[in-house]
């Protein structure tokens, strides 16, 4: 069982920036890659970036220049660097890990977009 704890949501205006961190607990050893989804009301969970434990990174086109995920193996931990914030970044933001094709997720952190 691999948790997942996501910290570091609020309430920011828009322009402003955001980092969101997601530490990693239980058997962590094998977790392949990790990443951020996000689910803002009346819509569908959408995959935000994710990154391999080699470090190779994707991203939405949404985020693509605004937002940067970074990942420490040593301290398991996974964060979400999020910069121009527009309103429509409003969103419940989940962290993700995937281990041997299973996908563990944390309870999510609420991010507040004001205009």
């Amino acid at each position: 069982q691999v948790r997942l704890v996501e910290s570091g949501g609020g309430l920011v205006q828009a322009g402003g920036s955001l980092r969101v961190s997601c530490a990693a607990s239980g058997f962590i050893s094998g977790i392949d890659s990790m990443g951020w989804y996000r689910q803002a009301p009346g819509k569908q969970r959408e995959l935000v970036a994710a990154i391999s434990s080699g470090g190779n990174t994707n991203y939405a086109d949404s985020v693509e220049g605004r937002f940067t995920i970074s990942r420490d193996n040593a301290k398991n931990t996974v964060n979400l660097q999020m910069n121009i914030l527009k309103p429509e970044d409003t969103a419940l933001y989940y962290c993700t890990a995937r281990k041997r094709g299973v996908d563990y997720w944390g309870k999510g952190t609420l991010v507040t977009v004001s205009s």
